[in-house]
């Protein structure tokens, strides 16, 4: 199975491009299990979830940490049929039959509790597709719930969901509904925004 993800990542700072080749840097410990391409648009990753989310989580934490507003945004993509299979793409969220709704919830669950604590706050907004299923929006309302209880719940809004949260925790949560939620070989995309240092008025 093919998984990747298109990221831009944008500080908003006269020394933007400084800002972004030091938090290149956050990639290096992930370099042998992901091809990454850069292009004047953006930069793929292709890789399994497992290294793809703490990539952007580093990436971006770096980034936010110099105290200026950051944004990330990334277009996330897993099982497209138009992709071909690479090796590389192999993971172990994957393994085995499809469990149910409730059990993948709680492992969900207990992954974002899991997750490494980063000292970056952030914000996100990101919509979860999943194609060519039939009851799609079972799944996306498992996520959801999922979603709710999670700790990084904000709000719903028209077309989206809003989280909030340490990186490490939104990142996990991210990941999570990425991987759980809809066939473990089926299409699944994630349209993601993220913020940090922002100066508008939450």
């Amino acid at each position: 199975m093919f998984s990747g993800a298109q990221i831009s990542l944008y500080p908003m700072a006269d020394d933007f491009v400084g800002i972004i080749m030091n938090a290149l840097s956050a990639l290096d410990p992930y370099r042998d299990r992901l091809r990454i391409e850069t292009d004047d648009i953006s930069t793929l990753l292709v890789g399994p979830p497992e290294v793809l989310f703490p990539a952007m989580r580093d990436l971006f934490s770096a980034a936010a940490r110099t105290g200026v507003h950051c944004t990330l945004s990334a277009a996330i993509s897993r099982g497209c049929p138009g992709e071909p299979d690479e090796a590389i793409c192999q993971s172990g969220h994957f393994a085995g039959p499809m469990a149910s709704l409730v059990e993948r919830q709680k492992t969900a669950l207990a992954a974002v509790a899991d997750a490494p604590t980063m000292g970056v706050f952030s914000v996100a907004q990101f919509s979860l597709y999943v194609m060519g299923q039939g009851n799609h929006m079972d799944e996306i309302y498992g996520c959801i719930d999922f979603l709710k209880s999670s700790g990084t719940f904000e709000t719903s809004k028209h077309f989206c969901t809003k989280l909030n949260g340490d990186t490490g925790a939104l990142f996990a949560t991210l990941e999570q509904a990425f991987c759980r939620f809809g066939p473990p070989e089926g299409h699944v995309t994630i349209d993601l925004t993220v913020s940090a240092n922002s100066p508008s008025t939450r």
